[in-house]
């Protein structure tokens, strides 16, 4: 019997505190136009205070049970960045190790930002997304199912995007250090070259994919791999204006939004691509 990993529900979660362009404008040397023209961001959100992590993956992983018509029985949780947190699920449920697990991409970057520096703070956010996978026996092609994986590292370009202090350091907490335009090259690169890994794994093409949700860092790097993909722009996922960059958080947020407002519907080929720090990257293909 061929197991696969199927998509049961979505939830997301986002704190109610609201940062816009124009509020970080009036106490750093920026503007609402500088932001947008550069990343595509309007505003994005940040945990209150006593708020954890943990309370917005609760909290989303909360919705996407509900969405699945499940409890919180019988399940098991993962977060070490979305893709490959999802391809670890999907390890466990083709393995018959899990009949059903809880993926969750909860972030509260707010926290490791330093505020005074105009190339970080603008460009995150807070939130919480989550899926839950059901394992089924489906062998055929056009199936309902994650259809494959594809996950890179090169820690060689650690220094490019990282978070500095720790207990190793003199600082018990650090901030996060970005060289933006060498993650930028990097995110562009790497991207193409896992989309194209991807589908050619699943002998597929562009023209077959019904949406991209790509992780939400920056809008021309999601605008260089739908031209990339020939994909208009209204077959692509895009809530990086409300949310910011939610890192590990972003990919299930936007699926969310996507399945809320009934675009992304059963049977859909979804393609999902994200890169971070480590450096890491990969993608998923799923059936939804």
């Amino acid at each position: 019997m061929i197991l696969r990993s199927q998509v049961a529900g979505c939830g997301a979660y986002l704190p109610e505190r609201i940062i816009t362009n124009c509020e970080l404008a009036g106490r750093l040397d920026t503007s609402d136009e500088w932001i947008r023209q550069r990343t595509g961001i309007g505003e994005r959100r940040v945990a209150a205070a006593g708020e954890l992590t943990s309370d917005l993956a609760f909290r989303a992983a909360q919705r996407a049970l509900a969405s699945a018509g499940m409890n919180g029985n019988d399940l098991q949780a993962v977060c070490a960045g979305f893709i490959f947190a999802l391809s670890v699920a999907d390890n466990a449920l083709r393995l018959g190790q899990a009949r059903t697990a809880l993926v969750i991409g909860a972030e509260t970057f707010s926290r490791i930002l330093d505020w005074e520096d105009r190339g970080t703070c603008v460009l995150f956010g807070d939130g919480a997304g989550a899926l839950v996978l059901r394992s089924v026996s489906d062998p055929s092609p056009s199936g309902r199912f994650i259809l494959s994986n594809h996950l890179h590292s090169d820690g060689r370009q650690y220094d490019i995007l990282y978070v500095d202090g720790g207990p190793s350091s003199t600082r018990a907490s650090g901030f996060l250090r970005m060289q933006g335009r060498e993650v930028f090259r990097q995110a562009v690169q790497h991207l193409s070259e896992v989309i194209d890994e991807a589908l050619r794994a699943n002998d597929l093409t562009a023209a077959d994919i019904d949406w991209l949700v790509p992780h939400q860092a920056n809008s021309r790097i999601i605008d260089a791999m739908g031209r990339k993909l020939g994909l208009s722009a209204d077959k692509i996922v895009m809530t990086i204006e409300e949310h910011a960059n939610t890192s590990a958080a972003s990919i299930p947020l936007a699926l969310e939004a996507a399945v809320d407002d009934g675009r992304i519907k059963p049977g859909h080929l979804v393609l999902m691509e994200a890169l971070g720090g480590g450096l890491s990257w990969g993608a998923s293909l799923v059936r939804w």
